[in-house]
């Protein structure tokens, strides 16, 4: 595998350069050319691409920047990125570039347990974001019925999908839920369904333990399958089948370095550090040892003959995302992880603010009906959270139904800076 991905970065400096003005620029002092003799030759060389690299050159080089190797006549494919942690980045691709994702999404989908005759579901918006739109176009072109359930209501949309049979559901985890207990309030009977697969993906979640719980006892029969990727780079990564709850990096289409946010050196095994991927095949918008801000945990899988990196517990969540509180950091998946092993939280909001100069953090918790003002509950759930974290974090009850709920990306942490 080392090898062909040392060919395959060869390849791709040989196909974008000199055409790809960004890269040229940036690489402008490349010493002894654009051939390299092995991974850590490409490691030692190459700088690194920030996402500020990239909003600068939009905004200098409005609107599409020059992240481009080909004319801009034969870019036919517009997405952006959700713009959670910053400016949005405007991103294109040719139908080259498109293709390359969605053979990506084909390994993807056929580790999800479905089936020739398999109707998905598709329950998101279709804005601009990539989001599923290359699984949309991957089922379709491996012979599934694609079933899209943008900009319904969510019970319209458990109506559409147990109207249509659907035997796959492709959402983010967070909606996952959210459709799951609409189904239980509105009386929608999902004990027969035949929902085999719930594929998620948008936010971390897919890979922690008690949201598949909760998600898989609102959806019973069903399996999930935790899966990652970014507008930017596309999709990333697939469930590990023989180690769930880990994320498996399509190895033939991605160069992946996990480091040290500080030192940008490799970290040691099983410490939490910085995923950087290099997309081996997207010429047309390529990205090279692309800083993602995702935080991961490195897992090294052994597959017959061969092993390939994979992410412990998926997406740990993000470097401008995690907070350390009194010297103890704090990620989104760690808080995640335990609310969700409580099943009378709706749910829940972190706030994290400063005081003389140090962070504190609280949550606010929003129980369903039958479950308000059951202080034990709350005692309980402050008692885990000391537990777990070694940290004292308040919990404070709101009414039902104060909370906001989400279709995609979930935005439960509120920081004032």
């Amino acid at each position: 595998m080392q090898q062909e991905q040392l060919a395959a970065l060869n390849k791709l400096f040989r196909e974008i350069l000199p055409d790809n003005s960004f890269y040229k620029t940036k690489f402008a002092d490349l010493n002894a050319g654009y051939s390299f003799d092995s991974l850590q030759d490409f490691q030692n060389r190459v700088p690194f691409t920030l996402k500020t690299d990239l909003v600068s050159d939009q905004l200098g080089n409005p609107p599409y920047g020059t992240n481009l190797t080909r004319p801009l006549s034969e870019y036919v494919r517009y997405n952006q990125t959700s713009g959670t942690s910053g400016q949005p980045l405007r991103w294109l691709d040719t139908p080259e570039n498109w293709e390359w994702m969605l053979r990506g999404w084909w390994r993807i989908l056929q580790n999800c347990n479905l089936r020739s005759g398999d109707r998905l579901g598709f329950a998101f918006s279709f804005g601009p974001f990539l989001g599923f739109w290359t699984a949309y176009d991957a089922a379709v072109q491996l012979g599934f019925l694609c079933i899209p359930a943008g900009g319904l209501s969510s019970i319209a949309r458990l109506k559409l999908f147990q109207q249509n049979q659907i035997s796959a559901l492709l959402c983010t985890p967070t909606y996952a839920i959210r459709l799951g207990e609409v189904a239980e309030a509105e009386g929608v009977d999902f004990e027969n369904n035949p929902v085999r697969s719930i594929i998620v993906a948008g936010e971390p979640g897919g890979s922690l333990p008690e949201v598949v719980r909760r998600i898989e006892n609102l959806w019973p029969g069903a399996r999930v399958y935790d899966h990652h990727g970014m507008t930017e780079v596309g999709p990333v990564s697939y469930e590990c089948p023989e180690n769930r709850g880990t994320l498996r990096i399509l190895a033939d289409n991605y160069f992946a370095e996990i480091l040290d946010t500080q030192t940008l050196e490799p970290v040691p095994p099983g410490e939490v550090g910085e995923l950087v991927l290099t997309t081996l095949g997207r010429y047309g918008s390529p990205l090279i040892r692309y800083r993602t801000g995702d935080l991961v945990r490195e897992h090294i899988a052994a597959i017959g003959d061969n092993t390939e990196l994979g992410l412990l517990g998926g997406i740990l969540g993000r470097t401008d995302d995690m907070c350390s509180i009194r010297g103890v950091n704090i990620y989104p998946a760690a808080i995640d992880s335990i609310v969700r092993k409580f099943d009378w939280i709706a749910e829940y909001q972190v706030n994290i603010s400063t005081s003389r100069g140090m962070h504190e953090m609280a949550i606010k918790v929003e129980p369903f009906p039958e479950h308000s003002a059951k202080e034990e509950l709350f005692t309980a759930l402050e008692n885990e959270l000391r537990a777990q974290l070694t940290l004292r974090v308040p919990v404070h009850e709101v009414a039902v139904g104060e909370l906001p709920r989400f279709e995609m990306k979930a935005r439960r942490w509120v920081i004032q800076r």
